[in-house]
């Protein structure tokens, strides 16, 4: 087994990487012009939150003495950022489903990482059935993306 703090430092960046997915979805479901995409970025960012709640849960149970508020990656903050600025910019639902995308790789590599990690038996479960769900949501986003495109 990992020691703790390899442990913690593990569960902190999936925290923060949900915190950025949370935020990033939500803030889609706010500048996409589709109604069915706002609905799905919405629920997205609702179960992102859930997943950050989860993982607080463990960390609380694997250092309780050291809890703090974790809040998302600062290359989460620029990520959105940037969004932000191609969509003042004019660029459309695609635009946006690429972005998603590139946000979707990148959780995809955290979760790959802490998957590799020496975890606790029930905390490797959840990181797995996380992981599972984010793999799915790339796909779909990475769907969607191509079937707008064409």
């Amino acid at each position: 087994m990992a020691d703790r703090s390899d442990i913690v430092d593990a569960l902190r960046d999936l925290i923060n990487t949900c915190r950025d997915g949370e935020k990033g979805f939500q803030e889609a479901a706010n500048r996409v012009n589709n109604a069915q995409f706002k609905t799905m970025f919405h629920d997205i960012s609702q179960e992102r939150g859930r997943f950050a709640r989860e993982l607080e849960g463990e960390l609380a149970s694997v250092n309780p003495d050291k809890t703090g508020k974790d809040e998302g990656h600062v290359v989460g903050s620029l990520h959105r950022a940037w969004i932000g600025t191609k969509t003042n910019l004019g660029a459309g639902d695609q635009a946006i489903l690429a972005w998603l995308e590139q946000g979707e790789d990148y959780a995809k590599k955290k979760y790959e990482g802490a998957q590799g990690k020496a975890l606790p038996a029930g905390t490797l479960a959840m990181v797995r059935r996380q992981a599972q769900s984010v793999q799915a949501t790339h796909d779909r986003v990475k769907a969607l993306r191509d079937a707008k495109a064409a």
